[in-house]
């Protein structure tokens, strides 16, 4: 029963955190649709610098792991919009561990004076994938 409720309070945690997160670096613009934010992986000829920013995946219903990294760009994009930037320059995308799920079985029984015990136990990392980047204004391609 403790176990079940442990497990259940560390599920509720986990998708309770941020998925996303920012560090000011340069001017903050008015907020755009994320729509209009696009994804660099090469820097374009001039732009400002907005902001550091990270995403995850974590607390999607996303299954697979394309659907986890687009879900992470997604919210990478969403992050920037809201600060006015109209690009991302990608710096880095992965798996990341966010925590573990175990579970285990015991038993016991007595047989005269002596006693026998056995046991299995088995545990698994939860994975999101995470993606990370800078914010940027672009003002030339």
């Amino acid at each position: 029963m403790k176990s079940a409720l442990i497990a259940a309070l560390m599920s509720a945690m986990l998708v309770g955190c941020a998925a996303q997160s920012h560090i000011i670096v340069g001017k903050v613009r008015p907020p755009i649709s994320p729509d209009q934010v696009k994804i660099y992986l090469e820097p374009p000829k001039a732009f400002e610098k907005i902001a550091i920013i990270d995403a995850s995946s974590q607390g999607s219903m996303a299954f697979t792991q394309q659907q986890k990294m687009d879900k992470a760009i997604e919210r990478l994009k969403a992050e920037a919009a809201k600060m006015g930037a109209n690009g991302v320059l990608l710096q880095g995308s992965g798996s990341q561990a966010v925590g573990s799920v175990g579970t285990g079985f015991g038993s016991a029984r007595t047989t005269g004076s002596s006693a026998y015990g056995t046991g299995v136990g088995v545990s698994g990392n939860v994975l999101v994938q995470a993606a990370n980047g800078i914010a940027i204004y672009v003002t030339q391609e």
